[in-house]
């Protein structure tokens, strides 16, 4: 039995060293690089084939067939490989191009473009459409509309767009890419066995999870009925002053938020860009008092003055260095020489291409280029005009207008910002909320309908108002750390730590509360104001991230008296690293594909799951500092290490099908895949270790799971800043 516990445990450090390889080797080599040197290796086949025969050896020195939950668990990662073999072995994946009115059932395969196959059908395209978000020219889906004839038959008609395949006769269509002409590029996949027995290896893992929480004979089971510990609290804050560059009145500025802009894609209220645009250059949404609104009037109203104040926010010692600044704070003035030229872009015209130290070079130069194009009048695109197709597209007051344009409007828009600068100037604010709101009224009227309806323009208002500053973050998390170290000092103190922690527990969890509740509203109004859940970028997964932490803290908090102190810390935490950037991300309209119900559910439980594993961490890191409760600690980080592996294992496979509907392949070696494995791989040693017995030391397992959470870190950020893929937050 301990030669095989080794062995296993060999296995596994092998596989997760070479999984990690493989992530790095596709860093510098791209996919098809990792593809051959690692993945497609015949060693690596090798390798999958000891692992799928180290379970089935598993199965029969353990005689799991006494205990199904067990057997289920064991029997999936032979059969989850077999499918991948026989897609590997059997499967056919390639693309079709079609041409309008051109019947066709050819296609040519991926992995070499010179192999031609057939399908026992043919494909003609009527035509092919980009449907657009109503009002904007941003893509909301793409749709490929075909008729299908088999022999004599007449042609049935189909629609093909992301999210909805076609299916026929073991065959399945995407829509892959479109060209200039018209032309619709479809993806075909042909894999009948390998996705059938997959599928069936799903099945058998999630089936064995479900047993580990139902089976009385389960050490889950068994480890609910013990454990224990504690908690406790405090208060943080924040102040700002200094003398401030002229702007509107903030009545007046917030009048002017109220119009709406294009940006990004989307229509939205005028708000939201001046938001981004001060977190941009300075960090953060508000600067010296002044609302984000207040902050882009003074640039366009007084911008002589704005000039010289230091507010764009630079990166590194050699832009510091070429801006000739000390601080991290520079000013739009700095970013001209003597010689009247730009020093950043003389440095990048300098550089070869994909030097790494263009980097900070390119984010400072972007946000000079932001400057200008604003106070060039080439930046706020906020006239909807209707074009000779009868599209409306959205101009900024310097575009070049079309030529249908009446004399009236013409001088509407291209006078617009000359005769607000002349109302500001003379202070005649009365005048100027009338033309904010004539042109709220022109943008109403030439949008024909298609702007945001009102609830959902609230709800974006509401949103950015809530969302400014790391105050919330830097509050969560003090109040975290105090609550966490109080905890570990009053440990002992009578069975729950003596009336004060009872006190300090019981606001712990109204604050976990508070917070939980306002990180939803937070979610909520986002989905309202982007018409999608936002679930897509690496703010958002955080967000959610946080909620969930709150949400398992209140389930946990009777149970374990620690968990308010670890619930704040942890959701301080991800707040912190969701605004690490300075900036919230803007409300985009959703990339066609990510338009899909699977998304939402593969983020929340790959998140819930990460939430549970960020408790074992900090559960492990308090036992290490109170060697006294390293037993019952154990107990609490295996309680919540299986519902931690059963959300990953079950988030992994929610990815898996979404990608199989999406894009016809359900597994493809991306660098986020391959860590999200890798942890599963790492957080499942200690649980096949696992035994009922207290262990009162336990220092190994707890210094284990304090070290496997930089699987996780790996996972989010490291693939996130660092491998990349295609599931890069980019």
């Amino acid at each position: 039995m301990k030669i095989m516990k080794t062995v296993n445990t060999v296995l596994a450090i092998v596989l997760v060293a070479c999984l990690a390889a493989g992530t790095i080797v596709e860093r510098f080599q791209g996919n098809e690089g990792a593809t051959a040197v690692v993945y497609g290796s015949w060693w690596f086949m090798a390798l999958l084939a000891v692992v799928a025969l180290g379970a089935i050896a598993i199965v029969i020195r353990k005689q799991l067939w006494h205990r199904p939950e067990l057997l289920m668990l064991a029997l999936s990662v032979p059969v989850i490989l077999l499918g991948g073999a026989l897609t590997k072995w059997t499967g056919q994946h390639g693309s079709m191009t079609l041409l309008k009115e051109e019947p066709t059932n050819e296609y040519t395969l991926w992995k070499d473009s010179t192999q031609v196959r057939t399908i026992p059908f043919t494909i003609t395209l009527e035509e092919f459409k980009t449907v657009p978000y109503p009002g904007t020219m941003t893509p909301m889906d793409f749709e490929s509309h075909i008729v299908v004839t088999e022999g004599t038959s007449q042609g049935e008609p189909y629609v093909i767009s992301m999210n909805n395949i076609l299916k026929k006769r073991g065959y399945r269509f995407y829509q892959e890419d479109f060209d200039d002409e018209g032309n619709s590029i479809l993806s075909v996949a042909h894999d009948p066995w390998g996705i059938a027995v997959t599928y069936l290896g799903y099945a058998l893992m999630m089936l064995g999870f479900a047993g580990l929480f139902i089976s009385r004979r389960s050490h889950f089971r068994r480890l609910l009925r013990g454990a224990a510990i504690i908690t406790i609290l405090l208060i943080a804050n924040n102040i700002h002053a200094a003398d401030t560059p002229p702007t509107l009145p903030r009545d007046e500025a917030r009048q002017m938020g109220q119009m709406y802009i294009f940006y990004k894609g989307r229509v939205c209220p005028l708000q939201t860009f001046a938001k981004d645009f001060t977190t941009k250059l300075y960090g953060n949404a508000t600067y010296k008092g002044l609302t984000a609104e207040q902050v882009l009037s003074g640039w366009m109203y007084y911008p002589t003055q704005w000039y010289d104040e230091p507010m764009i926010k630079v990166k590194g010692d050699d832009v510091k260095r070429l801006l000739g600044a000390d601080e991290r704070y520079v000013a739009l003035a700095d970013f001209t020489d003597p010689n009247g030229q730009n020093p950043i872009q003389t440095a990048l015209d300098a550089l070869p291409p994909m030097s790494p130290k263009a980097k900070n070079l390119k984010a400072a130069n972007e946000k000079e280029s932001l400057l200008r194009m604003l106070t060039g009048g080439t930046m706020m695109k906020m006239f909807p005009l209707t074009d000779q197709r009868g599209q409306i597209r959205w101009y900024a007051q310097n575009d070049k207008l079309p030529e249908t344009l009446s004399d009236d409007e013409y001088l509407f828009i291209t006078q617009y910002l000359n005769y607000s600068t002349e109302l500001v100037a003379k202070q005649d604010y009365k005048a100027l909320d009338t033309l904010f709101a004539k042109t709220a009224r022109f943008q109403a009227k030439q949008a024909a309908g298609l702007l945001p309806g009102k609830t959902q323009f609230r709800a974006e208002q509401l949103y950015n108002a809530l969302t400014t500053g790391r105050w919330l973050a830097m509050m969560s998390i003090t109040l975290g750390l105090l609550f966490f170290a109080m905890s570990l000092v009053t440990w002992g103190r009578g069975k729950t730590g003596g009336r004060w922690a009872r006190v300090l527990r019981i606001l712990g969890v109204v604050l976990v509360a508070m917070l939980t509740v306002f990180l939803t509203i937070i979610f909520t109004l986002k989905w309202i104001a982007g018409d999608h859940v936002p679930m897509s970028g690496g703010f958002d997964s955080m967000n959610l991230m946080a909620i969930a932490i709150g949400i398992i803290t209140l389930c946990l908090y009777r149970r374990f008296n620690i968990a308010p102190a670890i619930g704040l810390l942890t959701m301080g935490f991800c707040l912190l690293v969701a605004m690490m950037s300075g900036a919230n991300p803007p409300i985009t309209h959703l990339m066609p594909v990510l338009r899909s119900p699977l998304l939402s559910m593969h983020v929340t439980v790959i998140m819930i799951s990460y939430a549970l594993f960020f408790f074992v961490m900090l559960t492990s890191l308090a036992a290490l500092l109170s060697p006294s409760r390293r037993g019952e600690l154990r107990r609490i980080s295996l309680l919540m290490l299986y519902p931690a592996e059963t959300l990953l294992a079950l988030g992994i496979i929610i990815g898996a099908l979404w990608a199989n509907i999406s894009w016809g392949n359900y597994w493809s070696w991306d660098p986020k895949e391959v860590w999200a494995l890798v942890t599963l791989i790492v957080y499942a040693m200690p649980l096949l270790t696992a035994t009922d017995e207290v262990k009162p030391r336990a220092i190994g397992f707890h210094l284990y799971c304090f070290l496997a959470f930089l699987s996780v870190i790996i996972t989010y950020f490291g693939v996130n800043f660092l491998l990349g893929g295609i599931h890069a937050y980019n």
